[in-house]
């Protein structure tokens, strides 16, 4: 299983689900795009790793490593 944390920068996968049920982080990733058949590219990594910037929907979101890993990605 892949997870969004592990992309590199400039790389892009498309979202297949989103763990966490029935959690209020779960719904707040979903609220903001994060959606299963959404493509998704990781553009920057903060200096020490976290948060991680993406661009999707065309936007760009910033969230925490630990909130990209509940996000599965193909």
């Amino acid at each position: 299983m892949k997870t969004l944390d592990l992309l590199e920068n400039g790389q892009s996968a498309v979202v297949k689900a989103v763990h966490g049920e029935n959690t209020s982080l779960r719904r707040r990733l979903l609220d903001m795009g994060i959606t299963k058949g959404t493509e998704v590219s990781l553009v920057r990594t903060a200096p020490l790793g976290d948060p991680i910037e993406l661009n999707l929907r065309g936007y760009s979101l910033t969230i925490r490593k630990s909130d990209a890993h509940l996000v599965e990605v193909l």
